[in-house]
């Protein structure tokens, strides 16, 4: 018996043979790496429910039952303990932490190990698709693991050791669950956050319980969906949400909050202290995607009269959690920006010399409502980890770090990735696509294909039994369909480069023209393919005798249907490039309005309004040729 499942639903039978039940579950006491088996649960007549110990009642277990070393009179019952978990109850299906991988699992089945007759351990989950087809059925498993093999793509087991586990579907902040694995509360603030966006929504909260503040303030500021961020922070109560915010670099927290609805931002606010408040105040007074909004409030400023030894003391001065310094700015007596030390400059200095002397001049500053993607092309092209936020008088209202940079490099690439056609689980290395995902993506024309070639032979038997007529229509479509998903490939290609430029005008009009002259050229392509077909399929010989036999006039006549399909195919190419500067106004207009773009969605509705014009086209010519 080396699974749970295999254990599920053995007979429990006592010394003197007797059935007492069947085995539902199994208990273990959770503060050894590899845990021992402490707890037999079993259901006896009536489904009544019953627990006995393992290590006092168990004599030993193989395939035909777990049998008891007592007759039934002398079992005595017992109770889960504090420190126990059901593995069938609390694991089993359920999602876990796998604290190694730093991802969320389900476990499908768990792995069990035999140390003596009456002995077992859990050594660990099994989250792969041997452990779910073992628990649908174990000779549904032992079939695909021989045809897999016999393809040579072995099924393997996935095991996650209990050493790494987390449980997270009941309540286990008081349960020591292992004396040796990283939990929660351990991992690096990014990788909790990467854990939360794989959890369902029901356990997240419980994720959070774990965390002290501070450690849930670091975790939900490296959460990337803002959405999802708010939907962790209205699961909490507003105290805490409040105290969690207060703890978060201001420009994170300001972020966060103005995902929230009115109310519930103001209560949160109100409720942290008066410093934090007005610090992530400020920065909501600016417009969004601006350095003003990404700037944080927490930077190092001195006097340029100050020395070394002032700007060292009011570092070690700086609270734990201040954002990270790069650099010390100093200041003239108005208090306008003159210059900018390295912390380098300020360690190898003498402790008595004056940072005017020190300091570098030609500081690299940017307005507040200078757009954010701007701000990281100044600091990616001067190699700046920090960039200064400044008003028209040179007074310092905030600083950018690299790592919010960073953030609007990453934000911007996916946008171009979306309207490129290519979403993120595409753009992630290493990370498979499902067959299903990809065919959805890139091969959906022909699914359109098949449904619009259904509707065309249906609307031919109604306009007058024409229905055998439809496979001319059918064979032509996929052109136009080709056509209309690559005109808007160049459409998305030709905005992400000209979007490199935002200071200029987009030639609407030049695009137009060039578009509309490939849409002629394709045009021209397609008609003369259509007069090949004909030639190939009607010589010139079956011309001349068409009036002899009808069923050469039949043949004439289907030719003629195939040729004006081709027609009408060449004019909705020529349609489609033409009409293709629309999609270019489009996304410059969803992207003047910060509105996302999906190039997929982009895509389908081209072939979609293309595959509707042809079909209209191409039926109304074959019922005015045959009828």
């Amino acid at each position: 018996m080396n699974y749970l499942s295999e254990m599920l639903k053995l007979p429990v039978i006592d010394q003197a043979g007797e059935k007492l039940g069947v085995v539902n579950d199994l208990g273990i006491a959770t503060g050894e790496v590899f845990p021992h088996i402490t707890s037999l649960a079993f259901q006896g007549p009536g489904k009544t429910p019953f627990m006995i110990s393992w290590r006092k009642y168990v004599d030993h277990v193989d395939e035909t039952g777990v049998y008891l070393k007592a007759i039934s009179t002398d079992v005595r019952f017992s109770y889960l303990q504090p420190d126990e978990v059901l593995l069938a109850r609390d694991i089993l299906n359920k999602q876990i932490v796998d604290t190694q991988g730093m991802k969320v699992v389900r476990v499908n089945d768990i792995k069990l190990s035999a140390t003596g007759d009456n002995q077992l351990r859990l050594l660990g989950a099994e989250v792969g698709a041997r452990g779910l087809l073992r628990s649908l059925h174990p000779a549904l498993e032992r079939v695909v693991t021989k045809l897999a093999g016999a393809v040579a793509h072995p099924l393997k087991e996935d095991i996650i050791a209990w050493s790494y586990m987390d449980l997270l579907d009941r309540s286990t902040q008081n349960i020591k669950l292992s004396v040796s694995h990283k939990t929660l509360d351990e991992l690096h603030p990014a990788d909790i956050a990467d854990i939360i966006e794989q959890l369902d929504p029901r356990l997240r909260t419980q994720v959070f319980a774990q965390l002290d503040t501070a450690q849930a303030a670091e975790a939900i500021g490296e959460i990337d969906d803002d959405d999802l961020a708010a939907e962790v922070l209205e699961g909490m109560s507003d105290r805490d949400a409040s105290s969690m915010l207060a703890l978060m670099d201001p420009d994170d927290a300001a972020a966060l909050i103005e995902e929230l609805d009115y109310e519930k931002a103001e209560k949160l606010l109100r409720l942290m202290g008066v410093k934090e408040e007005k610090a992530i105040r400020n920065l909501l007074g600016y417009e969004e995607d601006t350095a003003g909004r990404i700037m944080t409030s927490e930077f190092v400023a001195l006097p340029a009269t100050a020395t070394v030894a002032d700007a060292v003391e009011a570092i070690r001065a700086l609270d734990e959690d201040f954002e990270s310094v790069y650099y010390v700015y100093t200041l003239d007596p108005a208090g306008a920006l003159t210059g900018v030390l390295s912390l380098r400059a300020l360690i190898v200095a003498e402790r008595d010399e004056r940072l005017s002397e020190l300091a570098y001049r030609d500081v690299v500053w940017v307005a507040p409502d200078l757009d954010q993607e701007d701000v990281a092309d100044e600091m990616t092209k001067y190699n700046l980890a920090a960039i200064p936020v400044c008003d028209e008088a040179r007074h310092i209202l905030g600083i950018v770090t690299v790592d919010d940079a960073l953030d609007v490099i990453a934000e911007e690439h996916e946008e171009d990735l979306q309207i490129a056609g290519v979403g993120a689980a595409e753009s992630a290395p290493g990370e498979p696509t499902h067959i299903l995902s990809w065919f959805a993506r890139h091969q959906y024309w022909i699914l359109v294909w098949a449904i619009a070639s259904g509707i065309i032979a249906a609307a031919l038997g109604w306009m007058g039994d024409l229905e055998r007529y439809f496979i001319y229509p059918m064979c032509v479509m996929p052109v136009v369909l080709i056509a209309a998903a690559r005109v808007i490939s160049y459409v998305r290609g030709y905005y992400l480069e000209r979007d490199e430029h935002e200071g200029e005008e987009r030639p609407y009009l030049g695009f137009f023209l060039q578009t509309t002259g490939i849409g002629i050229a394709l045009a021209a392509v397609i008609y003369l393919c259509g007069q090949l077909v004909l030639g190939a399929a009607v010589p010139e010989d079956v011309m001349a005798q068409a009036g002899d036999r009808v069923e050469l006039a039949g043949q004439l006549l289907a030719a003629a249907a195939l040729t004006r399909c081709f027609i009408c195919a060449a004019a909705v190419t020529a349609f489609s490039c033409a009409t293709s500067v629309a999609y270019l106004k489009l996304l410059a207009w969803r992207d003047e309005h910060d509105r996302n773009t999906s190039g997929t969605a982009l895509s389908v509705s081209a072939v979609l309004v293309a595959c509707v014009l042809y079909s209209v086209a191409a039926t109304l010519s074959v019922v005015a040729l045959v009828a």
